[in-house]
């Protein structure tokens, strides 16, 4: 089999819908054998469904897997050294959840500790026993942790969710440092306006209308598209590269992309408060803001 990432073994988390199914399929193609961790088992089998039907599904694995749950994440990444002998690269944290809603002054501080447990803890506890794999084996790696434009600046986003990814784009730079004397590179990917089901919720064709009109590349952005900057940075293509934060956006932070008040968010958010848990399966819940 012809392939950039054949013999190497990837754990992609929230493969089951979105940005980590299409990195999952995309990994597949180029020949790895993929571990797929999701919290939501029904989506979590349609994309093993999707991966048989391209003729892989000996080449990959499923186990559902809190990314906040610090056992569940041991787990995940014992499943793919005993099925497939090896760690290559950790895709740490597509969990797609938007987290707290509201004005800062209507959050309970259980939404907020949702979303860092989802967010950042998710991503502390893959880099943890990801990099204690990768440093057992000796022979170096790359974890891949997903942020967003949301943590390079406000307006972007809910704040416990910019504030949140802002958390993952320093955790990645700090523990590059720590990581690079073993060959372990450490990057961030930070997607923009994305047409996942995270942010379209069935919404397609408005949602697709909308980032049409945000952004200065002139298509909308694609779980694929994100996938393509997830293969490189895999790859001894990006061998010197470790502590970045690469944006994927079509030019939107370029811009100065202003998003929340675009959607018309800043003012929804303002009138409302509550949780989303996004693509996780589980309900999220909502309450008005008086």
């Amino acid at each position: 089999m012809a392939g950039r990432l054949v013999g190497k073994v990837a754990v992609i988390t929230g493969g089951g819908s979105g940005i980590g199914r299409d990195t999952a399929l995309r990994f597949l193609e180029e020949g790895a054998r993929v571990v797929i961790a999701d919290l939501n088992e029904a989506t979590a089998r349609e994309t093993l469904d999707l991966a048989s039907r391209a003729g892989h599904g000996t080449r990959v694995r499923f186990v559902r897997t809190d990314v906040a749950a610090e056992a569940d994440v041991e787990a995940m990444l014992a499943l793919a050294v005993r099925e497939f002998g090896r760690l290559d690269c950790l895709f740490n944290n597509n969990a797609g959840v938007a987290g707290a809603l509201g004005p800062i002054t209507h959050q309970t501080v259980e939404d907020w500790d949702y979303t860092f447990a989802v967010l950042v803890r998710g991503v502390f506890l893959g880099v943890k026993h990801g990099a204690r794999v990768l440093k057992a084996q000796g022979h170096g790696g790359s974890i891949i942790n997903t942020a967003s434009i949301a943590g390079l600046a406000g307006g972007d986003g809910p704040v416990a969710y910019s504030a949140a990814k802002a958390a993952v784009i320093n955790l990645t730079r700090a523990v590059a440092v720590e990581l690079a004397p073993h060959y372990i590179r450490v990057n961030a990917i930070c997607p923009g306006g994305i047409a996942t089901p995270l942010l379209h919720r069935g919404n397609v064709e408005a949602t697709e209308a909308l980032l049409e009109k945000l952004q200065p590349w002139p298509e909308v952005g694609r779980g694929t598209h994100i996938a393509g900057a997830a293969l490189f940075l895999a790859t001894e293509d990006a061998r010197f590269m470790t502590g970045a934060a690469l944006v994927v956006d079509g030019g939107l932070t370029a811009a100065g992309s202003g998003v929340m008040k675009t959607f018309g968010l800043d003012q929804l958010m303002q009138t409302g408060a509550g949780v989303d848990r996004g693509t996780t399966g589980l309900e999220g819940t909502a309450r008005p803001v008086v």
